[in-house]
C-alpha cells in the first residue's frame, strides 16, 4: 500500500515508520504555541495527565528531535502550527515539496 507513495501519514512518533517511505517526500513536524496547544487539548476533552504529557512533548520538542534523529534532515520540515493561516502555508508547501 505504501509503495505507490502519495499518503499523509499523520501521527505523533516516528519510531513506526521505516525512512525508505519517505524518500522523496517530506517529513513535517508541526509546532505550536503552548497556549494555544494548551485550548486545543482542552477543546478536545483530554483529561489532565493527557494534557500534561501533550504539554511537555512539545516543550522538549519530543517529535522534532524523534524525526530528525529518525529521518534524513533534508526532508524534515519544522513548522509553526498555530493559525489557520499558517494551516495554509503547510499544506501549500507540502503540496510545492510532492508537486501535487
Amino acid at each position: 500500500m505504501m509503495i505507490e507513495g502519495g499518503k499523509v501519514i499523520d501521527y505523533h512518533s516516528s519510531e513506526l515508520f521505516p525512512e525508505r517511505w519517505f524518500n522523496s517526500g517530506v517529513v513535517v513536524v508541526l509546532h505550536a504555541q503552548t497556549d494555544i496547544l494548551y485550548d486545543r487539548l482542552i477543546g478536545r476533552g483530554y483529561n489532565e495527565q493527557k494534557r500534561e504529557l501533550n504539554m511537555d512533548a512539545e516543550i522538549e520538542c519530543v517529535c522534532e528531535n524523534e524525526a530528525m534523529t529518525s529521518y534524513n534532515p533534508e526532508i524534515v520540515v519544522i513548522c509553526n502550527n498555530n493559525t489557520t493561516r499558517e494551516m495554509d502555508e503547510i499544506i501549500d508547501m507540502i503540496r510545492d515539496r510532492l508537486r501535487l
